[in-house]
């Protein structure tokens, strides 16, 4: 994913919790819901993308990046 089309994402998001927030009339609680719900779907989307979590649940350990980065030739 490249990061311009990771920004639009971003901001389609944000002009889109904006308008439910502002032109939708609802209780102050289910709006703070509303909020925190979408705030941690983007978040644990974001640690998909940059690939910190896997679909798998595991949690890749850095020794496993330096593994991968580091070729060590003789």
């Amino acid at each position: 994913m490249s990061l311009i089309s990771l920004a639009v994402t971003l901001i389609v998001i944000g002009v889109l919790l904006w308008l439910v927030n502002t032109y939708i009339p609802m209780d102050g609680k289910i709006k703070n819901i509303l909020n925190v719900v979408v705030v941690i779907c983007v978040i644990v989307w974001l640690l998909f993308a940059f690939g910190i979590l896997n679909h798998s649940g595991d949690h890749p350990r850095p020794t496993d990046w330096v593994a991968k980065r580091t070729t060590f030739t003789h």
